[in-house]
């Protein structure tokens, strides 16, 4: 099987799978366990206020998601300098 197969594959259990359920419910022990990460980063001996330790969590969640979005915007800047450096080297050697 090709990768491209094993991916249209994989898809298509996926799209199956959330015919056949709800997505949130699907989801849902995943979701928690990773605002939990964030929960215990913000407030790993429990003093702040319960409010106050969920919002302070969702701003962390924000934060690493942001912090990939970055790391994704250089990476692909990256790749198109050397993509273009590549390009006129090939040109001046032409």
């Amino acid at each position: 099987m090709t990768p491209e197969q094993k991916s249209l594959r994989s898809r298509l259990a996926a799209a199956i799978l959330h015919s056949r359920y709800d997505s949130r419910r699907l989801t849902e022990p995943a979701r928690r366990a990773f605002l939990q990460r964030f929960i215990d980063e913000v407030d790993p001996q429990r003093r702040l206020s319960e409010r106050e330790r969920l919002r302070r969590a969702e701003r962390a969640r924000r934060a690493y998601f942001v912090r990939l979005a970055l790391a994704s915007s250089r990476a692909r800047s990256a790749r198109q300098d050397r993509r273009s450096r590549r390009q006129r080297s090939k040109e001046e050697g032409a």
